[in-house]
């Protein structure tokens, strides 16, 4: 039985008719507005904030609209019971966790780059960390950032500290089947980080050799960071786990900048990928229509087949 036949035959032997207005969506929620997108897009709380209030009447909108993931970066620092709660929201309306960041970033100084032990004991206790919050809300994959560089030493000793950091990090996360995913980032909005590109981020997957490390390619980033998306993707397409989207310039949902999502999307469902991608991006307009506009903007995007 397809998902929308069963919340309709529930809706009634449950006497909720009125199940729009009693989630507090308002009286333009349509329930009858379910669209089958081609890929997993994962929204972020707050996306649609306007037409449902809670996290949990958010996660029903989302999936009323036609989503099938969410993305919530700051999973791991939300208390037990909210974990709990949202990952029993989720399983009963079918939505499957995306990628939360597994651990604290540092931005402006050195972290894994620089070898330090007590960096890397830390780093790897946030990761132990994230283990059992994934368990908990049914996730597979966590983001890493190895943070800034270390103007101190070659690229060629930071890359060994990061490497051997990410080994023993996957040696955390294999057992469990879950997968840290590195994430390049652009220069002009995160300068002075040291993964920034995705053939670096090959080479580390390479080295450290583990089904629990693969690439996160954020498409935002890499259009500013090294464009040539494509081909950048089929060259590291071995590697990449996840994906995240952003139109660029603005980092607002797709069809507001330069990026051709549709044949980026195509590409991406003619490698038969069946992961999950996130939609870390702004809307570009506020309140209920923007919201919509982002709705209407992947409908039109995913419409490649």
């Amino acid at each position: 039985m397809k998902r929308r036949s069963f919340i309709q035959k529930s809706a009634l032997t449950t006497g909720a008719l009125t199940l729009g207005t009693a989630y507090g969506y308002g009286a333009g929620y349509n329930t009858n507005a379910k669209h089958a997108f081609n890929l997993k897009y994962a929204p972020h709380f707050g996306m649609f904030s306007n037409h449902a209030e809670s996290l949990e009447d958010q996660l029903r909108f989302m999936a009323d609209e036609g989503f099938t993931a969410l993305e919530d970066n700051t999973m791991l620092s939300r208390d037990v019971a909210t974990q709990t709660k949202l990952a029993k929201t989720m399983q009963n309306l079918g939505i499957e966790m995306g990628v939360f960041v597994a651990h604290e970033i540092f931005w402006k100084k050195p972290s894994l780059t620089s070898g330090d032990l007590t960096i890397r004991e830390k780093f790897l206790s946030d990761i132990k960390r994230s283990v059992e919050v994934a368990k908990r809300v049914n996730a597979k994959w966590v983001t890493v950032v190895p943070g800034h560089v270390d103007l101190k030493q070659s690229m060629g000793y930071q890359t060994a500290h990061v490497i051997e950091s990410l080994k023993q990090a996957a040696a955390i996360l294999e057992p469990h089947g879950i997968i840290m995913v590195l994430e390049p980032l652009n220069f002009r909005d995160h300068p002075g980080l040291f993964l920034t590109e995705s053939p670096q981020a090959y080479e580390i997957c390479k080295a450290v050799d583990s089904p629990s490390c693969k690439i996160l390619f954020d498409i935002y980033h890499q259009q500013i960071q090294e464009g040539n998306l494509i081909p950048n993707m089929e060259a590291s397409w071995d590697e990449i786990a996840y994906i995240q989207i952003g139109d660029n310039p603005g980092r607002k949902e797709p069809t507001t900048g330069e990026i051709n999502y549709k044949n980026v999307f195509k590409f991406i469902h003619d490698k038969k990928f069946t992961g999950i991608l996130g939609m870390e991006h702004g809307n570009s307009r506020p309140n209920k229509a923007g919201e919509r506009t982002v709705i209407e903007a992947y409908k039109t995007v995913d419409s490649f087949m």
